[in-house]
């Protein structure tokens, strides 16, 4: 009788520690670096962790931290999610050089062509090339804006030794490399940084796409904001990262790691990709609205940025070797894959 109620007492025991494994109930933080009405937390973040709450039964929650009212600065984000200051965060891969060299190939000159969706499914089309920067996070999506504009505080440009000797914003190295090809003087610093930095005449102005406009008031500041037309209209882009700590991740019970998966990957960077390429034209709106106005480039026009910028390919083709990556079959295979998913 003893040997019974043990085995009875054992199997309620562990009965108790399955249900209390399935119930386990957990609150993930989410830093970003942008405020709480950019396109980044009010239509991809926000709508993403309502889903995921909703299909856990709430289960799942999240707090927000918008513009790193958690603690630190931007380039701190992706430490930060490495060793679980957050949970979450979304971030560039640029704000840490060095770290993400594989990525990096996604912001050269001539590999994305202007349609953020077609290069985030590009993007998981080479994950496995991604693989090595992504070892140590748990990565819910890599995606791309819908690329750079050149947007200035009163200078218009039209060809390349237009801007000849201005001060341009950029977040990342690739971004920089372009601007001194160019024969301009790239200025690092994070986006949320560079209302200030015009206003104050520290740069003549920056690479941003237009989807940060109405976030950052820019149309306040921008005389001209420059753009070429139709496939390959933009100046490169910029790639970000969401992602999960890798130990918070594994800590979870399966059924909410299915959750989170089913909710994360390729399906979800083509969601984004749609997310950031409708907003540029609002963006473009409030340019046009207020003191500024768009500049469409001529192809000619165009053309002469392009060119001066394409010994960035060669420069980083030449830096990946040195890492032991071969840079050029990297930047043709993406390529090849941007173009794959780029409507002509």
């Amino acid at each position: 009788m003893k040997h019974i109620t043990k085995l009875l007492t054992g199997a309620a025991v562990a009965t108790m520690v399955s249900f209390g494994a399935h119930a386990q109930e957990v609150t993930l933080t989410i830093q970003h670096f942008l405020g709480p009405k950019a396109p980044a937390q009010a239509q991809m973040i926000e709508p993403w962790a309502k889903k995921i709450e909703e299909e856990s039964n709430g289960r799942i929650k999240f707090e927000i931290f918008p513009s790193m009212s958690l603690g630190g600065n931007p380039p701190e984000l992706y430490r930060q999610v490495r060793d679980g200051v957050a949970d979450i965060v979304w971030t560039l891969p640029g704000y840490t050089p060095g770290v993400f060299p594989h990525t990096e190939v996604f912001e050269l000159p001539g590999v994305h062509l202007g349609d953020a969706r077609a290069t985030n499914l590009a993007i998981w089309d080479l994950m496995e090339d991604m693989a090595p920067d992504l070892k140590d996070i748990h990565p819910l999506a890599v995606h791309v804006h819908a690329g750079q504009a050149i947007h200035l505080t009163q200078k218009e440009v039209r060809t390349v030794a237009d801007v000849k000797g201005l001060k341009l914003r950029t977040p990342t190295r690739t971004g920089s490399w372009v601007i001194e090809s160019w024969g301009a003087e790239p200025v690092g610093m994070p986006v949320p940084a560079l209302p200030q930095a015009m206003s104050l005449g520290v740069v003549d102005g920056g690479l941003v796409p237009f989807e940060v406009v109405p976030p950052l008031k820019l149309a306040e500041l921008v005389s001209y904001s420059v753009e070429g037309q139709g496939v390959n209209s933009r100046f490169g882009t910029s790639v970000f990262l969401f992602a999960m700590n890798k130990d918070r991740y594994e800590s979870l019970p399966d059924d909410l790691k299915e959750i989170i998966d089913r909710n994360s990957g390729r399906d979800f960077a083509a969601q984004i990709g749609d997310v950031f390429n409708n907003v540029e034209e609002v963006g473009k709106k409030m340019i046009n609205d207020g003191k500024g106005q768009v500049v469409q480039l001529t192809p000619e026009e165009k053309a002469t940025f392009d060119n001066a910028s394409a010994s960035v390919v060669d420069r980083w083709i030449e830096e990946a070797k040195s890492n032991g990556i071969d840079g050029a079959a990297l930047v043709e295979k993406a390529k090849a894959a941007v173009l794959a998913h780029t409507e002509q």
